[in-house]
C-alpha cells in the first residue's frame, strides 16, 4: 500500500523548501483573513493583519491627493503614536507632491526605506527606519508605512506580498468612497474652460471678458479648481491640468 506523504514531505519532493511552505501557507491564511475583513470587519482589522504577517509593529495608511499642509487630513489608518503621525504625515505628503511622475511609476509596490527624523520620538524598541509601499486606488496613491522592531531581520518576499495585498484590500474597502469624492471632486465645465485660459496666459480679467461673466465669478472657478485639485498656485493647477491632459 502507497505511503501517504506528509504535506511537509510533498513539499519537498516538488522543490518547495520548508520556508516557502510555511509563507504560502500563512499567505493562505491572511488572504482568507482579508476577505472576512472586507465583509464586515473593516480596514483597520485587515491592516493589523497585513503589519503581523510582515512582522512589522505599526500600520500608517496615507492618501496623497491632499495637500502638504492638511496633514492629518490624509490619514486613512493608523496605530502609529499620534505624534509620530502629526510629525512626518506632512512631511510625507511633500515629498510625494515633489516626486516626478515617472519617479510615482517606478516606486509603485516597490518598499523603499527611510529614517524618522532625529527630533521624532519613537517607541522603545522601536527602529527609526520605516517602510513605504505605493499603491494605487482608483486615481488615488496611497502609502502604507510601516514600523519595525529593532535589529529585526525583514523578509523581502513577505514585504512584497504585503504590497500588493494591501493595494488589493484598500480598494474593496475604500473605492466606493473615493469614487464618491472623485465625482465631487470632478472639474466642471466652466472649470476647465478657465484652466485653459488660465495655460494660455490670460488674467481673470481678461478671462472674464473671453466668457462674458464677472471677473469675481472667475476668480472663484480657479478658487474651485486648485481646492478639487490640491494645488496652491494657478502654475500648479496648470501643471496638474497638463499631467491631466486637460489642457
Amino acid at each position: 500500500m502507497e505511503t501517504i506523504r506528509s504535506d511537509a514531505a510533498a513539499r519537498e519532493s516538488y522543490g518547495f523548501s520548508a520556508e516557502v511552505g510555511e509563507r504560502k501557507s500563512a499567505r493562505a491564511l491572511l488572504v482568507q483573513h482579508l476577505g472576512r475583513c472586507t465583509g464586515h470587519a473593516g480596514l483597520s482589522p485587515g491592516l493589523r493583519a497585513l503589519t503581523d504577517y510582515v512582522s512589522a509593529s505599526h500600520f500608517l495608511l496615507l492618501r496623497h491627493d491632499v495637500m502638504p499642509e492638511a496633514g492629518l487630513e490624509s490619514v486613512v489608518a493608523s496605530d502609529w503614536p499620534f505624534d509620530m503621525v502629526r510629525a512626518i504625515a506632512g512631511a510625507i505628503l511633500a515629498g510625494q507632491s515633489r516626486m516626478s511622475e515617472l519617479d510615482k511609476c517606478l516606486t509603485l509596490l516597490k518598499p523603499c526605506f527611510s529614517h524618522l527624523a532625529d527630533d521624532i520620538a519613537v517607541p522603545k524598541g522601536i527602529s527609526r527606519e520605516y517602510c513605504t509601499i505605493a499603491f494605487h486606488v482608483g486615481r488615488v496613491r496611497m502609502s502604507l508605512l510601516l514600523l519595525f522592531p529593532e535589529h529585526f531581520i525583514l523578509s523581502q518576499s513577505k514585504l512584497r506580498d504585503v504590497g500588493v495585498m494591501t493595494g488589493y484590500f484598500a480598494s474593496v474597502c475604500c473605492q466606493g468612497a473615493f469614487l464618491r469624492q472623485d465625482r465631487e471632486m470632478e472639474l466642471t465645465e466652466r472649470e476647465v474652460e478657465c484652466l485653459y485660459w488660465i495655460a494660455e496666459g490670460k488674467t481673470s480679467d481678461e478671462i472674464a471678458v473671453i466668457l462674458g461673466i464677472s471677473r469675481n465669478t472667475i476668480n472663484n472657478y480657479i478658487t474651485s479648481v486648485m481646492r478639487k485639485t490640491a494645488t496652491k498656485t494657478r502654475s500648479e493647477a496648470i501643471a496638474w491640468a497638463v499631467r491631466n491632459n486637460l489642457v
